[in-house]
């Protein structure tokens, strides 16, 4: 089975300065993309952001959180 890391290849060199119409031609690139391969995109970045492995994600900590009742 596919992971996530090997889908994509992050490339910190990839980043260079465009001029308008370079950055126009970019945009209308990405348009062409699905908004399921765009959410998978966004959770790879995020998971570089934040440290951890897309195909492995960290559980919420849900004995941290209290429910209490609110008097109204």
């Amino acid at each position: 089975m596919e992971t996530i890391k090997d889908k994509f290849q992050f490339d910190k060199t990839a980043f260079q300065m465009l001029t308008v119409q370079e950055a126009n031609a970019e945009m209308e690139d990405c348009t062409n993309t699905t908004a399921k391969e765009r959410l998978q995109y966004s959770l790879y970045l995020t998971a570089r952001a934040y440290g951890f492995d897309p195909d492995n994600r960290p559980k919420l900590d849900r004995t941290y959180f209290k429910i209490i009742k609110r008097d109204v």
